[in-house]
Order: C-alpha cells, then structure tokens, then sequence
C-alpha cells in the first residue's frame, strides 16, 4: 500500500490528505525519507517517555522499578548460580554485565516487535516515517537498561574491579550492540505484521539464545569443537567482548571487533531494508 499526498503526488508525509492503494513492496525515495525521520525524531523520543511513564503509573514505587528490577534480577541468577549450583565458573561481576546487556537486546526485540501493532490507529490517521516506531521501542529499552548499569559498576568495584582506560571500549562495544539491536527491532516489527505469533514465540526464543550466548560463561571457556558454531550466534562476539572489556579489562581480539561489525551492520541493514520496503503495507495488514 503507498501514501500519495493529493496536494503533491511525490510527498509520502507533508500532504493534509492521502490516498491509500495497493503497492509492490519497494524502498521510498530514501533522501526524503531520511529527512523527515530525522525531522519527527521528537516524535519517537515523546513516544518512549510516555511509554516509561505509563509503565510507571501504575505502580506504588514507580520509577525506583528502573533500579529495583535489575537487583532482583542480579539476586535470582545470584541465587541459581552460586548458591543453588554451588558456585559458577564466571565471576558475579561478569554474570551482571552479560545479564544486562542481554536483556537490553531483550527488550528492544519485544518492544520493536509490538511497536507497530500497538500503534495501529496512529498509523491510519497520521503520516510518518514508521520506522519511528521501533526507534522508539530501542530509546525505551536503552533508558531501562542505564539503571542496570549503576548496579554493576556498584557490584563491579565491591568484588575488587579496578577499571582502566580499556573500560571506554565498552561504549563502541554497547554502540554495536545497540545498532545490532536496532536491527533487530525493525525486523520483529515487520513480521508481527505479517505473523501475528512472533511475539508468542519471542519469549522461548529469547531464552534458549541466553543459554547459548557468552553470559553464563566465557567466550574462553567454549570447547574448541563448539567454536566454529559459535561464529553463527551474533551475541558471541557482541556479548563476549562487552564482558571482556568491562570484567577481564582486556581489549578483544581483532576477530571479536570485526565479527560484531559485521552481525550489527547486517542486521541493521536487512532489518531496515525490511521494514522500510514494507511499512506502507502496514495499514492494511493492521
């Protein structure tokens, strides 16, 4: 389905009316539709504080859950860990960091895969670049995952960690794990729109990928023979070194950097090929 405005024919967001008809999936004229993105960004930044807000609202200690969930969440894995499994092989610190980001990648996938469905009425009344939509989604699970880190800096310099000047690294990591996510986000988006069961199957999916990812253990501690595995798990590297330079303090290997490039810049490319080719179809599925 493609947006035309009847005041001018090539504007797909300016004009006061526009007529819906069918349309072969396709990328829009990516110049405008880049500036106009860049133009409603508000848009996607109101939209994620009124969802931290009306998350909060209903709740007696409100915006204290930001802080309160990610210590509850570090004391069950504390307690399955270390106490139930009588100690692990991975440090408490290390656990943290892989746990949080882990949930990060977490919510931006189910945020991202009900940003549109949820915004169905928006979508037929107004015209927008939709992408807003799972943008959004990603700039609430970034804000929710901060608290989480003042956690583990806390539990971080408790257990003895000194940081260093390799510690910065870490904001490059997080940059491609957030533009991996980001990825992520927008293709879940699509195929909720398509396959109304993603998001039922999301939360097993997510569970098994944190069991098979670099949080419970070390990307050292993988056997040889699972290594060449490993490779296909985007969080191997993503996940590995993000715990490497905030724990270990040690820069990851050049392997590591160019293996989380790619996963990112891949999956935030085919994701927004995706989305965007598709996102004039989402009216009509809606």
């Amino acid at each position: 389905m493609s947006q035309a405005a009847v005041v001018d024919p090539d504007d797909d967001f300016l004009g006061e009316h526009h007529v819906y008809e069918p349309h072969k999936a396709g990328l829009p004229r990516m110049g405008p539709y880049l500036r106009e993105t860049w133009r409603r960004r508000e848009f996607a930044f109101e939209m994620s504080r009124a969802s931290i807000r009306s998350s909060q609202n209903d709740t007696v200690l409100g915006v204290l859950w930001n802080v309160l969930n990610p210590l509850l969440l570090a004391a069950v894995y504390y307690l399955l860990v270390y106490i139930l499994s009588g100690g692990g092989k991975i440090s408490f610190p290390y656990l943290l960091a892989g746990l949080f980001v882990f949930y990060f990648v977490s919510g931006c996938m189910s945020g991202g895969a009900a940003s549109v469905i949820s915004a169905g009425r928006i979508i037929l009344n107004t015209a927008f670049p939709r992408v807003l939509l799972p943008l959004s989604a990603v700039r609430t699970a970034f804000w929710k995952f901060l608290p989480t880190m003042l956690v583990f800096f806390a539990a971080a310099l408790f257990s003895g960690i000194r940081f260093s000047w390799v510690t910065l690294l870490a904001i490059p990591m997080f940059g491609l794990i957030a533009v991996f996510s980001t990825g992520l986000a927008m293709l879940l988006a699509t195929a909720q729109v398509y396959f109304r069961d993603t998001t039922s199957f999301l939360p097993y999916f997510t569970r098994i990928w944190l069991y098979t990812s670099p949080v419970l253990y070390t990307i050292d501690q993988i056997p040889q023979k699972f290594k060449a595995i490993e490779v296909f798990n985007p969080l191997y590297g993503l996940i590995g070194g993000w715990g490497e330079i905030l724990v270990g303090g040690t820069v990851p290997e050049l392997r590591v950097w160019l293996l989380s490039l790619a996963w990112a810049v891949g999956t935030f490319l085919l994701g927004a090929f995706y989305f965007i080719s598709r996102e004039r179809d989402f009216a009509v599925r809606l």
